[in-house]
């Protein structure tokens, strides 16, 4: 895309990725960014948290909001998590609602369109995603297919694992920010904690190969956090002790698999991610345990840090 904007010009704002649970909106964001600040999983609603990517380009500073799927809510949780996504809505520059190439359009998608319809004010830019898993002429019905679902400020296809036009969908959303000076500094890359991406990294590697009800019955919860001094030259160290938490017991025999197998393998996975993180050897500790019903009790999910 040609950069029309006058010299000396810099625009920076906020957008946010809205869509179908499980249709690739972490996976662009981090290919946005240049590198993982938000957990991937083939697992529908991942997402939890409204997790900001900061995209940093010549004359232009784009912090990507990456929120959970809009569904129908079944559990006080879910409830917060739809809240979240609409109170995101209100405060973006602008919007990428986000379709997969492969899959149908479906009342979900109506769904989000007419909700974003009802949006005032705020562009929306429409993105094809997953291109890379539809053939060419699948790819073009889908645009007019998207196309038909309300009036966008642009369509673009682009596939987050392959590359394909990632750096056009970021043009595109920067074209409809304000101009304005960077809003970080230059080098950031996300505003998150440590704790809580080393939580999300630890619970993307619980996430994979569980069985279909276990997803959105397990959090995690960092509980202490900190580097070990060095003693007689030895390498950086830090140490991290979290709880993983289910919903019930046969919950946590699952996590924890035959006399401990699976979750030394959650804890090889998750520790690989969180020393390409942070830069040094890790200590993980990780433990089990049971919040009956969390995700319906307000008083567990503010302790787990989903507040109202």
């Amino acid at each position: 895309m040609t950069d029309r904007r006058p010299a000396g010009e810099h625009r920076a704002g906020f957008a946010c990725f809205v869509g179908r649970p499980n249709v690739g909106k972490s996976t662009l964001m981090n290919a946005l960014v240049g590198t993982k600040v938000a957990i991937t999983s083939s697992r529908p609603q991942t997402t939890r948290r409204a997790i900001r990517g900061i995209v940093h380009r010549p004359g232009a500073q784009l912090v990507v909001v990456d929120t959970p799927g809009l569904h129908k809510p079944r559990t006080l949780l879910g409830e917060r998590l739809d809240s979240l996504v609409r109170s995101t809505l209100t405060e973006v520059d602008v919007i990428g609602f986000c379709v997969p190439a492969d899959q149908p359009v479906g009342p979900g998608d109506k769904y989000i369109a007419r909700e974003l319809a009802a949006v005032k004010g705020t562009p929306v830019v429409a993105i094809v995603t997953k291109t890379d898993l539809a053939a060419p002429e699948r790819v073009a019905e889908q645009l007019l297919a998207v196309g038909g679902l309300g009036e966008f400020a642009d369509i673009v296809p682009c596939s987050a694992d392959s590359g394909f036009q990632v750096d056009l969908a970021g043009d595109l959303l920067i074209s409809h920010l304000p101009e304005g000076l960077p809003l970080y500094p230059e080098g950031d890359l996300t505003d998150e904690p440590e704790q809580v991406l080393v939580a999300e990294l630890i619970r993307e590697a619980a996430l994979e190969g569980v069985r279909d009800e276990l997803p959105h019955s397990i959090a995690v919860v960092v509980d202490e956090m900190a580097a070990r001094e060095n003693r007689g030259g030895r390498a950086d160290l830090v140490d991290i002790y979290a709880h993983l938490f289910v919903e019930r017991s046969s919950q946590k025999g699952i996590i924890i698999g035959h006399k401990g197998a699976r979750l030394r393998e959650v804890g090889a996975a998750a520790r690989r991610q969180i020393e390409a993180l942070l830069g040094t050897k890790v200590f993980l500790d990780l433990r089990v345990s049971v919040l009956k019903d969390w995700q319906r009790d307000p008083k567990q999910l503010r302790r787990l840090g989903f507040y109202d």
